[in-house]
């Protein structure tokens, strides 16, 4: 038995579960970086508003290449730009604040969680290639 090979019942890359797991991510990212933040303070956070910013895009980019395997650069480009719009509505709320910075930290984000779905693609192909040729 092979515990390294993905289950059976994984999906495959481009499966409609990672555009929908991709869209439920998106939507409570919005709300957890609109609430206010005697709610956003209540909740976990990594403790430093940065990593957090880092953290949940990387959760968008690791999704985002699983939903649309191959399209790189739309999908990174698309969710930055989501990034930004967050950061827009933030500066229209009242106990919010728009950061350049945390757009950085989205670009990050997102590079580690399209390097990370990168190298578990690279694996999962390895893996078929060494079950092919046995």
């Amino acid at each position: 038995m092979n515990f390294h090979a993905a289950p059976s019942w994984w999906p495959r890359p481009g499966a409609a579960v990672w555009s929908w797991l991709l869209a439920l991510a998106m939507l409570a990212l919005l709300v957890l970086s609109l609430a206010p933040s005697s709610v956003a303070s209540a909740l976990p956070s990594t403790g430093w508003d940065k990593s957090n910013h880092a953290l949940g895009f990387a959760v968008l980019g690791l999704l985002g290449q699983l939903a649309w395997p191959g399209r790189t650069a739309i999908v990174l480009t698309t969710l930055l730009a989501y990034g930004g719009l967050i950061e827009l509505l933030q500066s229209l709320t009242p106990d919010r604040v728009a950061e350049a910075t945390d757009l950085l930290a989205d670009w990050v984000g997102l590079l580690l969680g399209a390097g990370l779905a990168f190298l578990l693609e690279r694996r999962r192909s390895d893996k078929n290639l060494s079950r092919e040729s046995t």
